[in-house]
């Protein structure tokens, strides 16, 4: 199936459900990162570490399959120049929203993470890309991607479920709080459920979802020639399996 259509579809969607993921910054936020006072999630619940970003001011930042109105107007406030890739026209509508509001200059693009062939070699200081690539089947092309992009010395900070999360029977999870193991991994939506299961989230519009391994995660950047340099774990706020394990996994990752 044609699972970027769909998941395209699904997070216009999610926007005009008013998902968190796709709500837009206030003025207040915007403010305060002219004063420099900002912080952005690579995940749910940490700031990302100030000292994972480079100088902002003057520095060419992709935000890659970020859109949402959240995290590239607080970095064109900061004083860099910023675009944004996403699948979802509605997700970069949010940040041409906030632009206008707020006379910020965000060039959007409509793209696939695994495809940047819109872009030079060499043509930002920073990558960043937060929790996203679960909604694709192969991630090692975001990475090899994202190195291709970025300017030697450049930095990739990206945000992944630990692909763990997968092996539960969530629905029973969230009814009950029980963890049942259900399925094995890597899990693909398309393959893992049942026929009823995935006729299910398709008619409901929801995404489709993949998970990765930490081989594929972690030892795809390193194979596409980064050096990872940083990494910290997160938690969902809501969810019954964070509550005995870290669900996200966050990594800060530079060009030599």
């Amino acid at each position: 199936m044609d699972v970027r259509g769909h998941n395209q579809e699904a997070w216009d969607r999610q926007v005009e459900g008013g998902n968190e993921w796709t709500v837009p910054v206030g003025p207040d936020v915007i403010e305060a990162a002219r004063r420099g006072e900002w912080t952005v999630l690579l995940t749910e619940t940490k700031p990302v570490p100030r000292d994972w970003f480079p100088e902002m001011r003057g520095a060419d930042v992709l935000c890659l399959a970020s859109g949402g109105g959240q995290q590239a107007p607080i970095f064109v406030a900061a004083g860099a120049n910023v675009t944004v890739l996403d699948n979802s026209p509605k997700q970069l509508a949010q940040d041409r929203l906030v632009a206008e509001r707020e006379s910020l200059d965000i060039k959007t693009v409509q793209g696939d993470m695994r495809d940047l062939s819109a872009f030079a070699d060499g043509s930002f200081d920073l990558v960043f890309h937060p929790v996203s690539n679960l909604f694709v089947p192969e991630v090692r092309p975001v990475w090899a991607e994202a190195f291709r992009v970025l300017r030697k010395g450049g930095s990739l900070l990206a945000g992944f479920l630990n692909p763990a999360v997968y092996i539960f029977d969530l629905d029973l999870a969230d009814t009950t709080g029980e963890l049942r193991v259900k399925y094995e991994l890597p899990y693909a939506a398309v393959t893992s459920l049942s026929e009823d299961e995935l006729r299910g989230q398709v008619e409901r519009g929801e995404p489709l979802e993949f998970s990765h391994t930490l081989e594929d995660q972690i030892g795809g950047q390193t194979e596409a020639g980064f050096l990872i340099v940083g990494l910290y774990e997160d938690h969902h706020r809501d969810d019954p399996i964070a509550a005995h394990m870290p669900t996200y996994v966050a990594t800060r990752a530079i060009k030599p």
